[in-house]
């Protein structure tokens, strides 16, 4: 491996948009972490796939992100392995409904942890590495951020958290490291998640423009853009949502 080949973390990529992101980046040439919560096949079969078309060109990192030492252990490991880190994507997070009525301090600490917590300390971890490469990074953050989905108050407002991290970040760690967002619009609908039937869906393409759902190409083309073909774009959050966000 060349020393200047570029390395990204990409976290939650085993699969769904995370693991389209990490083909596409690794098509282009970069090194990649994969890291997993609980996934591990997917993710191994993943890098296996990596590393058959370009030999030792990807790695797989487990760690639950709920808790503070995996998450620092992490970015640690991921910048160590090739002894470079040139992008970091905090492409993981957890959605599921949790009416104000009804919601629990587990489900607080589990939503919030994973979607706020951890991509601040995954960023502190990494940011050595980031600096030193004049590296990027990217935030998955969600249209639901600006204008809230019922029942989510918890999911929405850890996503508005990041969105604001990804604005103080850009201020903050420039002109080093480059810190950028995408907000998805409909692209894969959430997994196991009994109230996305197909009137949800029909209501939800209604107020698209374009009339359809996205691609994980869509998303993960967009991602690749701000981390090598976006050299003076930093503090935006791009919205890949086929315009919905206009008729919310």
């Amino acid at each position: 491996m060349s020393a200047n080949t570029p390395v990204a973390l990409i976290t939650g990529s085993a699969h769904r948009l995370g693991a389209r992101t990490a083909q596409l980046l690794h098509e282009r040439g970069w090194n990649l972490v994969i890291h997993y919560r609980s996934r591990e096949e997917q993710a191994q079969s993943l890098a296996m796939a990596m590393n058959q078309k370009r030999e030792n060109s990807a790695i797989v990192l487990q760690a639950d992100l709920t808790a503070l030492a995996n998450t620092q252990r992490l970015g640690h490991e991921a910048a160590a392995h090739w002894g470079r880190l040139d992008a970091l994507v905090n492409n993981a997070s957890v959605f599921y409904p949790t009416p104000t009525p009804d919601a629990t301090e587990d489900d607080w600490a589990t939503i919030m942890n994973t979607n706020l917590k951890a991509p601040f300390f995954l960023l502190q971890a990494c940011l050595p590495a980031l600096r030193k490469s004049a590296g990027s990074v990217v935030n998955l953050i969600d249209i639901y951020s600006e204008k809230p989905l019922p029942e989510h108050p918890l999911y929405c407002a850890s996503k508005a958290g990041l969105a604001a991290l990804t604005r103080s970040w850009a201020k903050d760690l420039a002109p080093e490291v480059r810190v950028n967002g995408v907000s998805p619009g409909a692209i894969l609908w959430p997994e196991g998640d009994a109230n996305v039937d197909s009137d949800y869906q029909n209501r939800i393409l209604a107020k698209t423009p374009l009339n359809r759902t996205g691609t994980p190409d869509d998303i993960a083309r967009t991602i690749v853009f701000l981390l090598t073909d976006a050299p003076f774009i930093t503090g935006q959050i791009l919205s890949v949502d086929g315009g919905r966000s206009l008729n919310m």
